[in-house]
């Protein structure tokens, strides 16, 4: 037997379905059922730009280029570890730390992580790149509003200064610790971490 014919043989059910039945046509609902389409053709193959070999990239296509870089460093009893974020235009995502095998400031750790992720940016080949960071001191010492004062981070400002001849077009952008997340946490983590 079966169930559905059961179900739908029900006098209870024949009279509630009536009562829908009516109430629905009122707004001319019409159920229909789904039937293949006759005339269905496969979807062509053949791609009329299958042979274009390189196409120029326009203005849009060019500010979608722009790599972002977050980076962070953390300076603890443990040890100091430095955290750096690449992301590409496509939202693809390159995490890296490492743990530093020295003493030093927080500033230098926060140097240390900028020239850290500046490398990986170089070995990438981006041209054009959005940085950044928590560190105010270090941000705007790097867009050159502040001067570079402490004899300890000048070797850090200049050979970073180097590194951004690399570029097109850099820019840097404070961001509050709560919006550093991720490049914090690997910071952090990389200086917890004990090598045995």
């Amino acid at each position: 037997m079966d169930p559905l014919k059961y179900i739908f043989e029900k006098p209870a059910l024949r009279v509630r379905i009536a009562r829908w039945q009516m109430a629905l046509s009122e707004y001319d609902i019409v159920y229909t059922t789904y039937h293949p389409l006759d005339e269905y053709d496969p979807l062509s193959h053949e791609f009329s730009n299958e042979h274009i070999m390189m196409a120029n990239k326009d203005e849009k296509e060019a500010e979608l280029d722009e790599w972002k870089l977050w980076f962070d460093g953390a300076s603890n009893l443990l040890g100091n570890g430095i955290g750096a974020i690449l992301a590409s235009s496509k939202g693809q995502y390159f995490p890296f730390s490492a743990r530093l095998g020295f003493d030093c400031t927080n500033n230098m750790v926060e140097y240390e992580a900028y020239a850290m992720g500046i490398t990986m940016v170089i070995e990438h080949q981006i041209s054009r790149l959005k940085v950044f960071g928590d560190s105010t001191l270090v941000i705007y010492q790097l867009c050159r509003e502040w001067e570079t004062r402490d004899a300890k981070m000048v070797p850090y400002h200049e050979h970073i200064m180097a590194l951004r001849e690399h570029f097109d077009e850099t820019s840097f952008l404070y961001v509050p610790r709560d919006e550093n997340q991720m490049a914090d946490a690997l910071a952090t983590l990389s200086a917890m971490l004990q090598a045995n």
